[in-house]
């Protein structure tokens, strides 16, 4: 956790480069000596903050062959195994996630793309979808202060970035249902009908599963009915929860998305993959490439004329991507399916040991326990507050501050395979440590 305070690390280091080369050794120990000791160590059993970011042995030996291999994927013609290899990785996971088959490759019109991020698929599905709302004038002549994206305000903070970049402005904020931080379908109904009648252009609703404060799941099939009837893109933003429906008994967090236009999970959150690796699918691959395709003539050739090959930089922001599916390949292979999901598995069994010792202890409530997550408060507001407060001091725990219904909270993720039943006692010692010092 940090013990740094601000400048130590930049301070640390000389203010110019060096003339003349360092041997490596040299550079691995300032590594060790000067960086590493100013992180902040998420892979540590006791990091409890935001969400997890996995990784495994698997994936980092990926990590280092990908950058050996130095491929530049931006187009079949690029590096046809790098293409070729992200298409069949993306329908591996489809199918065990239980996506439905319009969402692969092989279905002919849709197929999965693995981006940087949960906010780079959000603003591609979002341009996906105003291209589609305007029959194509976007590319031309922009948005126009006519097209609106839906959200709640539980929904992650890349969304109304992604609004803000796309040039919408403002997204509309969806109220929730009472005391459930989920969508009302019925709010978001009505939004669109009154968005209609001032004659702006309804284009896309982005619905989450897992939202950050406290793991809320929108209600797919609703929102996707609404979708249906409007005409309006649905995006499914199941960045932290969505590879949990890996094992069956979490399958029901897929209910509704067969009416989804495009989805996304992090397996970088919950899948042993090393940050980034977020996986986006689309049930209708032309949308993301007639909006996104600009083909000069540098960049063109027989294979893409052919239309018979995918290229990737049609599907995301950047034009040029690292060879992107081979550390997604060689997690899947050696840690499998089953392996997966133990994984999984095991963060759910941690977090609900925690959430029993929070439930069980005077002076606490457990506001919500989800899957890894566990998100509590002290007796008072004032209390919560002052031990967030000493906790942000402690070094060998750390825990998010947050805020639900409009009352402060302490929120702990539990993703590390490194965290085992002892340590869950341990970060409860300290918690609770914390809290009875505070008056």
């Amino acid at each position: 956790m940090p013990v740094h305070a601000p400048g130590a690390t930049a301070a640390a280091l000389p203010s110019e480069p060096p003339e003349q080369g360092e041997p490596l050794d040299r550079i691995l120990r300032d590594t060790w000596d000067t960086v590493v000791p100013g992180l902040v160590h998420w892979q540590h059993p006791a990091f409890l903050a935001y969400y997890p970011t996995g990784n495994s042995p698997a994936s980092v030996l990926a990590e280092l062959v990908t950058a050996g291999l130095g491929v530049q994927g931006m187009m079949w013609a690029t590096g046809p195994a790098a293409t070729e290899l992200e298409q069949v990785v993306t329908d591996w996971l489809a199918k065990a996630l239980g996506l439905p088959d319009h969402f692969l490759h092989t279905s002919g019109n849709g197929g999965g793309v693995i981006q940087d991020s949960a906010s780079s698929a959000v603003l591609v599905a979002t341009v996906a979808a105003l291209h589609r709302a305007s029959r194509g004038r976007w590319r031309d002549h922009g948005t126009e202060g006519r097209y609106r994206l839906y959200r709640t305000d539980e929904a992650n903070a890349c969304v109304a970035k992604a609004a803000r970049v796309a040039g919408l402005g403002a997204s509309a904020a969806v109220p929730t249902l009472a005391g459930t931080a989920r969508m009302d379908p019925d709010a978001l109904r009505a939004r669109i009908a009154a968005d209609r009648r001032a004659g702006a252009v309804p284009a896309i609703v982005v619905a989450t599963v897992g939202t950050t404060n406290t793991c809320a799941v929108d209600p797919l099939a609703d929102l996707g009915r609404i979708c249906r009837d409007e005409g309006v893109w649905l995006h499914v933003d199941a960045a932290y929860a969505g590879p949990a429906a890996l094992c069956p008994e979490h399958r029901w967090l897929n209910d509704g998305v067969g009416a989804a236009d495009s989805y996304a999970v992090n397996a970088h959150k919950w899948m042993r993959t090393g940050t980034p690796c977020n996986v986006m699918w689309t049930a209708d691959r032309r949308a993301l490439t007639d909006a996104m395709s600009i083909t000069p003539s540098y960049l063109r050739n027989g294979a893409s004329e052919s239309g018979q090959v995918v290229d990737y930089r049609d599907w995301q922001i950047p034009l040029g991507r690292p060879l992107r599916a081979l550390k997604l390949w060689y997690v899947m292979r050696a840690h499998g399916l089953d392996g997966l999901r133990a994984a999984i598995r095991h963060d759910v069994r941690m977090a609900e040991l925690l959430a029993g010792l929070v439930a069980r202890e005077n002076g606490f409530e457990l506001v919500t326990h989800r899957l890894g997550l566990v998100v509590f408060r002290l007796d008072t507001d004032r209390r919560t507050r002052e031990a967030a407060g000493r906790l942000a001091e402690d070094p060998t725990v750390l825990l998010t501050p947050s805020t639900v219904d409009g009352r402060p909270v302490l929120r702990a993720a539990v993703g590390s395979p490194l965290l085992t039943e002892a340590g869950v006692h341990r970060v409860w010692r300290t918690v609770r440590g914390h809290a009875r010092a505070c008056a």
